[in-house]
């Protein structure tokens, strides 16, 4: 864990931290808005993280510092956060946690804290999850909460839906938390399950980061809302249907005419992404890597026709991907409308292929991109200081 973190909290604050957190951002491999649906997701925990070291102060007015966000100090008192700063204001991360925690009967005390984070912003490897759940996991630690990660992960989406403002599901946060070394994290939302495969050490995935920011805010809300729509018209034919995770294809092709052909579109997206789901889970056990690879093709094809949450910029990397015969498969990862594009090569090819992307994509596009070679990572853990 980062020494330069404690230092720039001694900095900030002129006396030293007692526990430092770090949570990292996070991988979807395949399963896109599979989680508020009730459904599956294969993601990893990555080796970009959030850290965050505190320290308890008295009185009720806490401290919080970033040097990304160079706005210096900032306070705000543990009862007077009732309602979120105006603006896209970075703090509302840490508010709204609080607040979750606090509407949980959770006593906190003051605080100092210095947040610093190599997660990508706005990008899709949610640098927001990773924020909320090294807060959550340092707050747990320094006040003794005795939080399950269950626990940690509906506060993390508490604060996502009732504060800022996006109807979020559990994946982020849970495979912020839940996240092992050289591991894929297999989970479903029903029950809040989580278990591990192995991510072969012949792959890896290269992340290409677009540079096209997305709020996920309004889209999001609105894509929910139209799984939900479908799940209330299958219902007047199949009450037992309580989400789309209840849905096979054959039931979903046999009700396409009762549906609204959005509402439609994006059930046929989710009920394919929990089937990809289980496929690359056999495919992978398996060694079958091309056919792994295939179901992120197949996952991408999926947004850009149903889901509609691609853009221009994530479509030429997946093109890209595709005429490249190092790459194996490729797919946006996240929310989409932007951020990032995750690409499964063998772990050799690894380097070169992310050097060769980014040269195609400068020659077509005349923007450069972010390369990123990821490793699956350890979940939030706390180390006293």
């Amino acid at each position: 864990m980062s020494q330069n973190n404690t230092q720039l909290f001694s900095e900030a604050f002129g006396t030293s931290p007692e526990l430092l957190a770090q949570a990292p951002g996070r991988l979807e491999v395949l399963g896109n808005h599979t989680d508020y649906n009730e459904g599956f997701v294969l993601s990893t925990a990555v080796n970009c993280t959030t850290q965050i070291s505190f320290r308890k102060i008295e009185g009720e007015t806490c401290q919080v510092s970033s040097p990304f966000m160079n706005d210096g100090i900032r306070e705000f008192k543990l009862s007077g956060i009732a309602e979120p700063a105006e603006g896209k204001d970075w703090t509302n991360y840490i508010r709204g946690t609080i607040v979750a925690l606090q509407k949980r009967g959770h006593e906190l005390g003051a605080f100092q804290a210095l947040v610093t984070s190599d997660v990508p912003l706005s990008a899709g490897m949610s640098s927001s999850a990773s924020l909320e759940m090294a807060l959550v996991t340092g707050l747990d630690e320094l006040y003794g909460l005795g939080l399950s990660n269950k626990e940690k992960a509906i506060i993390g989406q508490a604060c996502e839906n009732n504060y800022i403002g996006a109807n979020t599901g559990l994946m982020d946060q849970l495979t912020s938390l839940s996240g092992e070394e050289g591991q894929l994290v297999i989970s479903e939302y029903r029950d809040i399950t989580v278990n591990h495969t192995p991510l072969p050490t012949e792959l890896a995935l290269v992340v290409l980061n677009s540079h096209v920011a997305h709020d996920l805010s309004l889209e999001y809300n609105e894509r929910r809302e139209q799984c939900e729509n479908a799940v209330a018209t299958l219902q007047k034919f199949h009450p037992e249907i309580t989400a789309l995770r209840d849905v096979s294809l054959e039931l979903l092709l046999s009700h396409k005419n009762d549906l609204a052909e959005n509402d439609f579109k994006r059930a046929l997206h989710v009920v394919g992404e929990n089937t990809r789901v289980a496929q690359a889970q056999e495919f992978l056990k398996n060694a079958d890597f091309a056919s792994f690879g295939q179901l992120l093709f197949d996952s991408h094809q999926s947004s850009m026709d149903n889901f509609e949450n691609s853009c221009p910029e994530l479509d030429t990397l997946v093109e890209i991907a595709k005429a490249s015969p190092l790459c194996l498969g490729a797919r946006l990862s996240g929310g989409g409308f932007g951020g990032i594009s995750i690409h499964l090569v063998k772990s050799s090819d690894a380097e070169q292929y992310a050097n060769e992307a980014a040269l195609v994509y400068r020659n077509k596009s005349g923007k450069e991109i972010q390369t990123i070679i990821c490793q699956a990572a350890q979940g939030a853990l706390t180390k006293k200081v």
